[in-house]
């Protein structure tokens, strides 16, 4: 039975990559039901559900209609690669995560925001600022912006419960989904410095995001981490025929 620590989905979701990633359960092995896997951790049906999908979206399953869900060949995923959470990496290597925010409202777009989201100057905007902790140190600092038109719930979020990534991920669709992502080194600001706990002489990276929906522009946001605590990286082999560019 899982503990009430975390979310029940969540610890299910490390339970099944555990026994994936000691051999357990090798590619092409057929799982567990979900029934079965509802029962053996007292949990209801649509939590186990929704942790194989999660997992089915993450490349970790394969789900076949009227036949089961097996391991899925190893295939490379990477935060560069994907969407990836932040609580979601800090909990996978067993530590306390925390989300703290810093401020968060509605604003007229200034030229760069609207530029990066390509909407007229002054178009209303979500902007939230906070801080992603691992066992009480910070490890990100979140700087974004949302376009209401694709999340007009997004502002009135609890992001300590679920936060700012996981929100947006849950309740946008993922209808031609487009994502880019661009890494730079840099110094960080004073105030940059004091939020993420380091000596503003030290490098950090920056990871900025932004996506779209069937067209539709959701979020711009920069991630910074220091560079001292954290890596940003990929490891993939391009397919038959293809090569990287």
């Amino acid at each position: 039975m899982v503990t009430r620590t975390t979310a029940p989905f969540q610890q299910i979701k490390t339970l099944v990559r555990q026994n994936v990633e000691s051999g357990d359960w090798r590619p092409g092995d057929r799982i567990p039901s979900e029934l079965d896997l509802a029962a053996q951790f007292g949990v209801a049906r649509m939590t186990v559900n929704r942790a194989l999908r999660e997992l089915t979206e993450e490349g970790v399953l394969k789900r076949i209609a009227g036949v089961g869900t097996f391991v899925a060949e190893a295939k490379p995923q990477s935060n560069l690669l994907m969407i990836a959470h932040i609580r979601d990496e800090i909990r996978a290597r067993g530590h306390e995560y925390r989300c703290r925010v810093l401020s968060r409202s509605s604003e007229p777009a200034s030229f760069d925001v609207a530029a990066a989201f390509g909407l007229p100057v002054n178009t209303p905007v979500f902007h939230v600022v906070c801080v992603h902790e691992e066992n009480g140190r910070p490890i990100q600092l979140e700087d974004r912006y949302v376009n209401p038109a694709a999340a007009p719930g997004f502002i009135d979020q609890d992001f300590q419960t679920e936060p700012p990534s996981e929100y947006l991920y849950n309740n946008v669709s993922h209808y031609e989904l487009e994502i880019e992502h661009v890494v730079d080194a840099s110094l960080p600001t004073g105030e940059q410095a004091r939020l993420l706990d380091m000596r503003a002489d030290e490098p950090c990276l920056t990871l900025t995001r932004r996506t779209w929906t069937d067209g539709l522009p959701v979020t711009f946001v920069h991630f910074l981490h220091p560079g001292n605590r954290y890596r940003l990286g990929s490891r993939f082999k391009p397919g038959a025929g293809r090569h990287p560019t």
